[in-house]
């Protein structure tokens, strides 16, 4: 496949609580082998302290994992991002995950900066915080997260950082959001796994077991299966038509993680459904084709 022109490819930074369950581990995957990407580096996200008291560090573990699975440790940038949320809403944690962010953003570039949150939004917000002129650059925080529309509740990457996501919201970058409602939807079969990832490598291997793994442990009575949740941060990046949308003022979030809809932000982007048909036959089909060595399609060369 002849390389994409610049022009035609997205910068992406992928901002991932990798350790937190089983599904960012198929979403950094298949980033990894979308040659649409200008891959400009991941970043290790906390994921509270409920399941570790070292979540970000996890998170940076397990993205090291994957690299080298894929025989690519050290040809992607890989930053670690807050160990904490933000104490409040006007304090930054700062990070060289949150550097990164606000480093490309900042860069010469009239390209969008697309930024995928698959957990809390606290490298954005202290990026934000660190570097207001971010509200006047050219970027796309593509979050996975929040709750039910239009009421809100607990949803898990919001209540790991309230603060940030009040931050993101009152700003003034373009937000696409993936709610709750969407991204469960993205259920796999653990057939569907095994006849569709297993025996593709190391790597595809890997991807089954550990989501097997986590639900053995986990989750109580008999299971088989997992939502893929963090996929659609790539769906919507690639086919941003590929569901239903539209754009609402941005609201704000209590304690309690309703919503609040003051009417007084700017609007975001919120998706209704996705293309799930699109996005998981397009993770299957690179993840055969870098099995059977078409590494040209891959964004890292």
């Amino acid at each position: 496949m002849t390389t994409l022109p610049r022009e035609k490819r997205a910068r992406l930074i992928l901002n991932t609580d990798a350790k937190n369950e089983a599904d960012d581990q198929f979403t950094i995957v298949h980033a990894l082998l979308t040659p649409t990407f200008d891959f400009h580096g991941i970043i290790a996200a906390h994921f509270g302290a409920h399941r570790s008291q070292t979540s970000m560090l996890d998170s940076r573990a397990e993205i090291d994992k994957l690299l080298q699975l894929m025989e690519l440790s050290g040809r992607i940038p890989v930053a670690n991002g807050a160990a904490t949320a933000l104490p409040d809403e006007t304090t930054p944690v700062p990070s060289p995950g949150a550097q990164m962010i606000i480093d490309q953003a900042m860069a010469d570039d009239d390209r969008p900066l697309y930024v995928a949150f698959l957990g809390p939004l606290t490298d954005m917000a202290s990026a934000l915080l660190t570097e207001p002129r971010l509200n006047e650059r050219n970027v796309i925080c593509v979050w996975i997260g929040g709750g039910v529309w239009p009421v809100g509740g607990r949803e898990f990457n919001l209540m790991n950082d309230i603060a940030a996501a009040n931050v993101v919201m009152r700003s003034k970058i373009q937000v696409w959001q993936i709610p709750s409602t969407v991204y469960r939807m993205m259920a796999v079969s653990y057939a569907e796994l095994q006849e569709r990832c297993a025996g593709k490598g190391a790597i595809g291997d890997y991807l089954v077991e550990q989501l097997i793994d986590w639900n053995f442990r986990v989750h109580p009575g008999p299971i088989e299966h997992r939502s893929l949740g963090d996929t659609p941060a790539l769906s919507v990046i690639l086919n941003p038509n590929g569901g239903v949308s539209d754009w609402r003022p941005a609201p704000e979030f209590t304690s309690h993680m309703n919503y609040v809809h003051t009417g007084q932000n700017r609007p975001i982007k919120v998706y209704d459904t996705i293309d799930i048909r699109y996005i998981l036959e397009d993770f299957y089909a690179k993840l055969s084709r870098f099995h059977r060595g078409l590494q040209e399609l891959a964004n890292y060369g």
